[in-house]
């Protein structure tokens, strides 16, 4: 009876011991598992508004670049129309002129025409004409264009002359037609200028890096008409409802939401430059790992701990990897592989404030000679591989600690570090160093049988001597540039000096 009682007792106590270690062991899991979710969610958390605020950041960059180049853009297209002026029979014959003897105005609007054919010549332009009062015109004109227009040609080109102290307008969306951008400027009384071009020309100027391809860009006019969009189908149409009404209408701002990143900026002529993607293609890696970080967490309770480092590691790669790319993509010139304009200002600028008077320093400014005959002759492909080229050059012939950076087109420019060298040898390094450039370019041939010989001009000026500024020395350079153009180009010029190769 006793043994009996005590195997009972026995099994009791072991049930007891189970149900105590299975207490503890759940006990044990639980907590392990609750750090491993809470240690994750405040790792996920602090990634994601790290990974945010790093993406707005790039996407803000990038669309300060495309603002800049939709000015310089417009810009271009307001001085190739100012150089019809040039010419003083363009602004002063007026075809309404009932006094005029008509084979002096046959001649004379010849006489127009070539000029106006001359300017425009190398432009992908629809119209480039002048129009008179009386609806007739000189010039390229489109039958689109006077076929819309009709019998209001005049009337209604005038009426986009929306900057009365420059006499000058930009319009687009003419009875709904936002297929053609028109720029048009008054030459007399009773005459305007007029350059038109299809939207589809700004592809190239807000084309973007092929790493945040989910965002579209977008030019809006003031009511929120869509111009331009790197969708297609947008173009004419109103602004996304979601986005209008989260920018309302300020000209400059940064949002992100849950469900959009939006920047935005104005620029010329009342236009806003929108880049808008929905945060969820944004963010699509680091939601696909956090997702992934959860069930693991969930299912791997007691390795809780080794799991949630891995899984870690698994959110910071992808999430450094999207970053760096995006800040490779914003300061380096793809084409080229070197700085572009904004990063490279901005270095040397931060650069010449930190050195000291007695530092030795140089702006080397470097422009090719009739490249737009490559692009005319060979084809832009061609003219593409000659600016890569130019990059390899530069990175040939100069330090790694000398700043290379491309300017826009066929202008770049390199900051020398000249420092480290003894007293009174900076001069001579300069010179050295611009004749090793210009010598590079000895046996750089374009083309498919290397038939087109490139070559370029260049100007060098040295801080502080001719500046201590980078715009100082900018200008500076640019002089030397110029003289030596005038010298026949390929070749070089120190600012102060004629030595030149």
């Amino acid at each position: 009876m006793k043994q009996n009682k005590k195997n009972k007792s026995s099994k009791n106590s072991s049930a007891h011991v189970r149900q105590l270690k299975n207490l503890m062991l759940f006990i044990y899991i639980f907590i392990i598992a609750a750090m491993t979710v809470s240690i994750s969610f405040l790792t996920i958390n602090k990634t994601d508004k790290a990974l945010k605020t790093k993406v707005t950041s790039m996407v803000s960059a990038l669309n300060v670049q495309m603002q800049k180049n939709m000015d310089s853009y417009l810009q271009r297209m307001e001085t190739i129309g100012t150089l019809v002026f040039a010419a003083e029979e363009v602004y002063k014959y007026d075809a309404t002129d009932e006094n005029n003897d008509e084979y002096d105005s046959i001649k004379t609007e010849q006489l127009i025409a070539k000029k106006l054919y001359d300017i425009c010549i190398m432009e992908n332009f629809v119209d480039f004409a002048i129009v008179y009062r009386n609806n007739s015109h000189v010039g390229k004109m489109s039958n689109g264009t006077v076929k819309l227009f009709g019998n209001q040609l005049y009337e209604d080109l005038t009426s986009m002359i929306n900057r009365p102290k420059t006499a000058d307008g930009w319009s687009t969306g003419y009875k709904d037609n936002y297929k053609r951008i028109y720029y048009v400027k008054k030459v007399n009384e009773n005459a305007v200028l007029v350059i038109s071009f299809y939207t589809d020309e700004l592809d190239d100027v807000f084309e973007h890096p092929g790493g945040i391809e989910d965002i579209e860009v977008q030019l809006i006019e003031e009511n929120n008409r869509v111009i331009y969009s790197s969708e297609d189908s947008q173009e004419g149409g109103v602004l996304s409802a979601d986005i209008a009404e989260r920018i309302g209408d300020r000209s400059s701002v940064t949002i992100i939401d849950n469900k959009y990143l939006i920047t935005l900026t104005d620029c010329g002529d009342n236009w806003r430059v929108v880049c808008s993607a929905p945060t969820k293609l944004i963010l699509k890696e680091k939601n696909d790992v956090t997702l992934y970080v959860v069930i693991i967490a969930a299912a791997a309770a007691i390795l809780a701990a080794a799991v949630s480092a891995v899984l870690t590691a698994k959110i910071i790669t992808p999430v450094n990897e999207i970053v760096n790319s995006l800040s490779d993509e914003a300061h380096t010139d793809l084409l080229t592989g070197i700085l572009n304009k904004r990063t490279f200002e901005k270095r040397v600028a931060e650069a010449l404030e930190q050195d000291l008077d007695s530092k030795k320093k140089a702006l080397i400014l470097l422009d090719l000679d009739n490249f737009k005959g490559v692009n005319d002759t060979l084809g832009h492909a061609y003219g593409d591989k000659v600016l890569a080229g130019v990059g390899e050059i530069l990175k040939r012939v100069f330090r790694s600690d000398d700043y290379l950076g491309r300017l826009g087109g066929d202008e770049f420019c390199v900051y020398l570090n000249i420092a480290d060298l003894r007293q009174g040898s900076y001069k001579q390094h300069i010179e050295e160093k611009c004749a090793e450039l210009s010598k590079a370019f000895d046996n750089y041939y374009s083309g498919e049988k290397g038939d087109y010989k490139i070559s370029a001009s260049i100007g060098a000026a040295v801080f502080p001597d001719n500046g201590a500024t980078f715009g100082e020395l900018y200008n500076s350079a640019d002089q030397a540039l110029y003289i030596s153009k005038q010298k026949g180009k390929d070749t070089f010029t120190i600012c102060g000096t004629e030595a030149s190769e």
